[in-house]
């Protein structure tokens, strides 16, 4: 993967404070990642970047659309995300980013990219199972929809069909009675 120059932050010549960084990612951005799971994307990225004398806190907002298919039906649609995720980057020996939210950059480091948690961050803002609004509202009108309802297993609803047992177990019903 190749790192994208717009995503790298040069923290040396900051001053102390905070610092708001905007990024707009379409589909061209996951081509780099080669994530394939979008039809199209237009999702926007507001970072704020606070620098203090020992450690950096970055603070992501993400919103926008992504175009999925839905699991049931492959149909197409735009699903809405919007999440927020923290890290705090600090110094240390030797990179280390094997805690979730924390970042351990070697001392000497004068810059930090951040396009691979930008890319984490909207991937996992969408939802694990994607259902397109249509399935759960009714108003989709699709061919697969109606063959999963067609080839889906029917609940018993009249009792007649709850008695139809078998008669060898009358005899042990009537011991249950018997008592």
């Amino acid at each position: 993967m190749k790192r994208l120059k717009e995503f790298t932050i040069p923290f040396v010549g900051l001053k102390l404070g905070k610092h708001h960084f905007e990024y707009q990612i379409n589909n061209t951005f996951f081509e780099h990642f080669e994530y394939e799971e979008f039809n199209s994307s237009s999702v926007s990225v507001d970072v704020l970047f606070d620098k203090k004398t020992t450690l950096f806190e970055l603070h992501f907002e993400i919103s926008g659309t992504v175009n999925i298919n839905c699991d049931l039906t492959n149909e197409a649609y735009n699903q809405e995300i919007s999440n927020q995720f923290d890290i705090v980057v600090k110094f240390g020996e030797e990179l280390n980013d094997e805690e979730i939210d924390i970042l351990i950059l070697p001392h000497g480091e004068y810059e930090i990219n951040i396009q691979q948690y930008i890319y984490e961050f909207i991937v996992l803002s969408v939802p694990t199972k994607r259902v397109h609004p249509g399935v759960k509202d009714g108003t989709l009108d699709s061919e697969i929809l109606k063959k999963l309802e067609e080839l889906s297993p029917k609940l018993k609803e009249n009792k007649e069909t709850e008695e139809e047992t078998d008669p060898r177990w009358n005899t042990l019903k009537k011991l249950l009675t018997d008592k």
